[in-house]
């Protein structure tokens, strides 16, 4: 559906922070009791392709090549499915939905902006999360005399609607925009009710995997903590007392955090041999999460991407996650 992001452990840790630090809050004991379904699931949107609220909207002269550039795709998105993927002429990693594909890529290994390719693009403006790497690439194409507009790369499931209007009023399309958002906002509306009620608040983790080595558990503010509480859920990470957005755990750790569920990227579960791999690590095994087979996994380019797929996510988390 999404094609996965090259180099994402570094981008990860570069946007949110790492630490090592111990959960250290004693075991978890509490049970849940909601309605969980058993064993690994995959889950998917329901849209394979972006899909614009209008046909090419009439759109300001500034607007005429753009240039989309954050982490998680979400730009790109957002302009495609305002109509306006005509006027897209170049690409980060992340926008790999169907549509975008042909547009020229400009930007490297662990999402740095060539600078050259995005002026080899010849755009009237650029779209830029403010994570953007390296720091120095966004100013030096406002030197070059390009628009460069920059929008916030900390973002939830709350803030999905004000990013979509931000990027419909740089490009001057509000109207648009208005669409846009009143759709996202029915999908998330929908997919609220999808979720039992009461959900049982089952205690939730997010890990992000990267070999063997690399298991680091979310926390606050790392976004996946937004997402498992829109989704009725606890974040384990949160619970389990951690402060940073990720952390990196040990089996002893994990334990102590002992999630009902595991929420995984599938290019994570993919990096230590499958879903089947991830539920024989040790940090993984003997959780409750573990025992039932209870994982999921989604797209790294969809699940945290907070954007117009917004609902959809949801929804198939839900589905995924809930009998």
């Amino acid at each position: 559906m999404r094609a996965p992001l090259a180099a994402v452990a570094v981008v990860l840790l570069a946007v949110t922070g790492c630490t090592t630090e111990p959960i250290d809050t004693g075991a978890l004991q509490s049970e849940s009791t909601a309605p969980l379904r058993p064993g690994p699931t995959v889950a998917h949107i329901a849209d394979e392709d972006v899909v614009p609220v209008q046909a090419d909207p009439q759109a300001p002269a500034k607007a005429d090549r753009i240039v989309a550039l954050d982490r998680n795709g979400t730009l790109g998105t957002i302009v495609y499915a305002l109509g306006l993927g005509s006027h897209v002429v170049g690409r980060d990693k992340s926008t790999t939905f169907p549509s975008a594909l042909a547009v020229p890529e400009v930007t490297e290994t662990g999402h740095a902006i060539n600078t050259e390719r995005v002026l080899d693009t010849d755009p009237t403006i650029v779209l830029a999360g403010t994570d953007a790497n390296p720091t120095t690439a966004v100013d030096a194409l406002r030197d070059s005399g390009i628009d460069v507009a920059t929008f916030d790369s900390e973002r939830s499931v709350a803030t999905s609607p004000k990013l979509i209007r931000d990027v419909a009023a740089a490009l001057g399309v509000p109207e648009a925009g208005e669409q846009l958002v009143n759709r996202t906002q029915a999908q998330i509306d929908m997919a609220k009710r999808s979720i039992p009620d009461p959900s049982g608040d089952p205690t939730i983790a997010f890990l992000y995997i990267r070999g063997e080595h690399l298991i680091l558990l979310a926390g606050p503010d790392s976004g996946a903590d937004d997402l498992i509480e829109q989704l009725g859920g606890v974040d384990a990470g949160t619970k389990a007392g951690l402060s940073a957005p990720f952390t990196q755990v040990s089996t002893e750790k994990m334990m102590r955090a002992d999630p009902d569920v595991i929420l995984v990227m599938t290019q994570g579960a993919d990096s230590v041999g499958g879903m089947d791999k991830v539920l024989e690590m040790p940090a993984v095994a003997e959780t409750k999460a573990g025992r039932a087979k209870r994982i999921v996994a989604m797209d790294e380019t969809q699940i945290l991407m907070f954007g117009p797929d917004t609902g959809q996510v949801l929804q198939s988390l839900a589905q995924a996650i809930y009998v």
